[in-house]
């Protein structure tokens, strides 16, 4: 991942609302969730819901799929292991220290 991808992604991660959508579609795995559920689960109305979705799909961190009238929303995974990739690449200058490693407790 170039810099100029992570700083649009990292960005479009920098709102309460996207990042929350985020963590819900990658919750959702492959299947994703649909717009509907997303807005429901968030308490946050369609059109803004929509707004937000959308600067994660440009962002490349989410895609689309139409189904009837319906958009249902997922996460890529591809991009996102990108990202995290991106930002530990050098992680402890590489030395074999297990300090870089997630907490196995996280309560993300």
């Amino acid at each position: 991942m170039e810099t100029k991808d992570a700083i649009v992604a990292l960005t479009a991660l920098g709102h309460a609302s996207r990042l929350a959508a985020y963590r819900l579609l990658v919750e959702a795995g492959p299947a994703g969730r649909m717009a509907g559920e997303i807005a429901e689960a968030l308490a946050i109305p369609n059109a803004t819901l929509s707004f937000h979705l959308k600067e994660l799909v440009l962002a490349g961190l989410a895609e689309s799929e139409n189904r009837g009238r319906n958009v249902c929303y997922r996460a890529n995974f591809e991009a996102m292991n990108g990202l995290v990739a991106y930002l530990t690449h050098n992680c402890c200058a590489g030395s074999n220290d297990d300090a870089c490693a997630p907490a196995p407790d996280c309560d993300c």
